[in-house]
């Protein structure tokens, strides 16, 4: 692969490799039809996963120990032939060994059956009934549906049927049938008959139906569905993508700004205009970003206009009028379309050619396009930033479905510190603020019915729609000094499931020596642990000796019977031959990785070993590998050198770009226990001005002073319940008060987090509410945590938990740590620095009666 897999995506990826391992086992032994499907929001990166599950299906990998098969064969189906080229493209960038493994089947094909090692696209319309591929080279076109999987005897070696039932009958080959996006082709014609898609899956005719069938789609329904009504295949596991994993990576805007006229009229060109001066602000704002990140290429900002299904010349000419009006250096040939009609326009005397979706994020000239509905499924535009739409209120699922192309954030990670580069806005001139709150639901939450269900908008835990946004900055009114002990405060990483050690390690010594911050690290960290395997090779010598004699042979037992008389058993050995050896080899190389185990191999062997030597070598790293405690050991010294590497460079990693540092925090992430990083200091953000109420009435937010971020007046917006209110204005009243921050609930770099881990085993993350800053009675700048939260909840005691773990580790850093609940109608507060508070906590069965003790006191 090219391209690291972040977390939820290798989950993915290993689970359904585990799927396509068991419906390959279970073709090859019963003949069984499998079908499953792989379900991820748009943005996620199906195909980045796709690309390395196949990578693996033809090549095998090491990292998600899976045996390739070597006659696998991918056929990839979608309705739309642009999609399938833009699929192609993807997987070739993602992964080099797809770089010569695809081909397009057009209507010359003429081989007799599939390949192996190969990825064929096809499309939807490649087989309509008067198609080549279909009738056959010396074929007439055949009439009737019923007839399209059952070629003519002449046409028996053309047709596309009689090479996919060749394929699927040769016994060596396994055909995968991938169908992308595929929700989409799964109903029935008009006349009830199944579809093409359900002919292609089930069989029809002479073809066989598709020994695999994998789906992937951000809403796979309606193919579950379908496919429950296929006689004789197994449903595997659905492979399911979490969506609030998808929007933490920071692959997805953060944040949705709705714009709506607040009163009757006729709004659309001064919607028009804003949405201009956005997008102009916008290119700004990404220059001067290039320009601090020196970087070369900038993002180039797109403005998306959405008509409806039947514009005017009129209300053409009015809509280009009004952006040139707005934009006066806009260049002529700035504006593009992409209609369904596939035609250049011309509106008044102005060109606007059409151009083709999947070719808009690379072609940055142009800067405005004019679309209708939802463009294309599977398109997206990273750099498409502002939407404006006439479609009509009514049209909310259409409105949804172009913004859920838009999503993607332009450099496939979040910029810190600044929530205005990781936001996307769409202003709609002929919705209210009813009608608007249910595209915020789907925004936010995703599809809530079948009608909805192709909207695509991702969603999740942490995205925010906002309606009425201030944009604040660095509040001048707060000193210097509050804002370097904020840049300092510790926050923690949240463990991940199946982390590898050494391989991160290798992964932090090769970035650490690209950037120049620690010499030779890879040979460093290879050395160290070449010490540790050394050492631990003496400490268990017994065990390796053993693991070494069980790689060298191959026991066995013989049973022998007679008839009537039982079995007799006798046991037996043979010498492992050198193919033994390797597969031992390799099976070291999963535990220990194997870029280790090849420098281990050059430690032992020494600069004049020799072919005797170098195979001596590849035993003694096989019995390594096979002794559990040696693979824990080196894993244990490679977790603590990487820690002290992160923790010595961490001041010196803040000077590079944002892209380095995105790889570094992606290396921090893959610990196994909590480890310690730095707060990023916000720069640009925005909050809500107005509290929306389920009737649809609205009231402005009260706003409070002093907060580390600030609008224009210096205030900031406060959407808290009655608690939160409490403890702001009671802190804020303190001696020697300095300024506040409101902790962001979601998963940025700007967040305290603290990670704590629940019954299950899974880690979960902490993110208290307050940090206040002020002065003791030295004058020194100190922060304290506080964090309301009801002792009611369900998680109450886990997180007091969390907290009270994250005091005894970093209570030096703030002057307080405090957990605040109301009970019986008064503020009670657990003070987290006192060793009592922190063991009462940990023995406790319930949060409540924490409060009700004497260890709390009244707030």
């Amino acid at each position: 692969m090219r391209y690291t897999l972040m977390d939820f995506q290798q989950d993915a990826v290993r689970d359904v490799l585990r799927n396509l391992d068991q419906a390959r086992d279970m073709y090859r032994r019963y003949e069984s039809l499998t079908q499953f499907s792989l379900t991820a929001s748009t943005g996620s990166g199906k195909t980045v996963m796709a690309a390395a599950v196949i990578e693996a299906l033809f090549v095998g990998s090491d990292e998600f120990d899976f045996a390739p098969d070597p006659g696998a064969v991918v056929l990839w189906f979608s309705d739309d032939p642009s999609l399938n080229e833009q699929s192609r493209a993807r997987l070739q960038a993602a992964a080099s060994e797809l770089d010569h493994r695809t081909q397009v089947i057009e209507s010359t094909f003429s081989e007799p059956s599939l390949r192996p090692g190969q990825v064929y696209f096809l499309n939807m319309q490649k087989l309509s009934r008067n198609s080549r591929l279909v009738r056959g080279e010396t074929g007439s076109p055949m009439t009737g549906q019923e007839r399209l999987f059952q070629p003519r005897p002449d046409e028996m070696q053309s047709s596309i049927y009689d090479v996919l039932r060749n394929t699927i009958e040769d016994k060596d080959l396994t055909l995968y049938f991938v169908l992308d996006e595929a929700h989409r082709g799964m109903g029935t014609t008009s006349k009830g008959r199944s579809t093409i898609v359900q002919r292609l899956i089930n069989g029809h005719g002479v073809v066989p139906p598709m020994p695999v069938v994998f789906g992937i789609s951000a809403t796979v329904e309606r193919f579950e569905t379908a496919m429950k009504d296929a006689k004789g295949r197994t449903a595997l596991p659905s492979v399911v993508v979490d969506s609030a994993l998808v929007q933490a990576s920071g692959l997805l805007k953060d944040d949705i700004v709705l714009s709506i006229p607040t009163e009757e009229g006729v709004f659309d060109t001064v919607l028009l205009r804003r949405a201009v001066e956005k997008v102009r602000a916008s290119t700004s704002a990404w220059m001067q970003y290039a320009d601090e990140q020196e970087e070369p290429d900038p993002v180039v900002p797109l403005l998306v206009v959405q008509v409806g299904d039947k514009p005017t010349q009129e209300t053409l000419v009015r809509t280009l009028d009004t952006i040139y009006e707005a934009w006066p250096d806009l260049g002529h040939d700035a504006v593009a379309n992409v209609f369904g009609e596939h035609q250049n326009l011309l509106v008044g005397q102005q060109g606007v050619p059409y151009i083709e979706p999947q070719r808009v994020q690379d072609a940055k000239h142009v800067r405005v396009l004019l679309a209708k509905s939802a463009i294309s499924t599977g398109w997206d535009c990273p750099r498409a930033e502002v939407l404006v739409s006439f479609r009509p209120a009514t049209d909310r699922t259409h409105i949804t479905q172009l913004l859920g192309r838009m999503i993607r954030a332009p450099l496939a990670r979040r910029i810190p510190g600044n929530e205005l580069l990781n936001s996307v806005d769409a202003l709609l001139p002929f919705f209210d603020r009813r009608t608007a709150t249910g595209v915020a639901e789907m925004l936010m939450k995703g599809a809530t019915s079948k009608d909805e269900e192709e909207s695509d908008t991702g969603g999740g835990e942490g995205r925010r729609v906002l309606f009425d946004p201030v944009d604040l900055h660095p509040n001048p009114q707060v000193d210097q000094e509050v804002w370097d002990c904020f840049a300092v405060l510790p926050s923690v990483t949240i463990p991940k499931k199946d982390v590898k050690p050494i391989r991160r390690l290798t992964a932090l010594a090769t970035a650490l020596s690209k950037d120049g911050l620690v010499d030779e690290a890879i040979a460093k960290a290879h050395a160290h642990l070449h010490a540790v395997l050394d050492g631990r090779a003496v400490q268990h010598q017994g065990k390796v000796a053993q693991a070494r004699q069980d790689v060298l042979t191959m026991s066995g037992e013989e049973a022998r019977g007679r008839m009537g008389g039982g079995f007799s058993y006798k046991s037996f050995e043979e010498s492992a031959d050198p193919r033994a050896i390797e597969d031992a080899y390799r099976a070291a190389t999963r535990v220990l990785s194997p870029a280790l185990c090849s420098t281990y191999v050059d430690h032992v062997v020494g600069p004049q070993g020799d072919d005797d030597g170098l195979l001596e070598a590849n035993i003694t790293v096989a019995a390594l590998g096979r002794v559990p405690e040696i693979g824990q050991a080196v894993e244990e010294e490679a977790d603590d050198l990487a820690r002290t590497w992160l923790n010595e460079t961490r001041v010196a990693r803040k000077g590079l770009s944002d892209e380095r540092q995105a790889e570094y925090d992606r290396l921090e992430g893959m610990s196994t226990q909590p480890e310690r990083i730095s707060l990023t200091v916000p720069k640009a953000a925005q909050a809500e001005t107005k509290a929306r109420e389920k009737d649809g009435t609205e009231q402005d937010l009260p706003t409070r002073s002093m907060h580390l971020m600030a609008a224009q007046d210096g205030t900031y917006p406060i959407a808290l319940n009655e608690w939160e209110r409490q403890v702001v204005d009671s802190e804020a009243k303190q001696p020697g008060f300095q300024g506040w921050y409101r902790n962001p609930a979601r998963a940025t770099k700007e967040s305290l987090a603290i990670a704590y881990k629940e019954d299950t085993g899974t880690w979960k993350t902490l993110r208290p509410d307050f940090i206040f800053f002020g002065t003791d009675y030295t004058g020194q700048v100190v922060a304290d945590l506080v964090d309301p939260h009801g002792h009611h909840l369900s998680d109450a005691l886990p997180k007091l938990r969390a907290l009270a773990a994250f005091a005894e580790k970093y209570q030096s850093e703030f002057r307080r740590i405090e957990s605040v609940a109301e009970t019986g109608g008064v503020m009670r507060v657990l003070d987290l620095t006192k060793p009592s508070v922190r063991e009462a906590i940990r023995d406790a069965d319930a949060a409540k009666s924490l409060y009700l003790s004497a260890l709390a006191s009244d707030y």
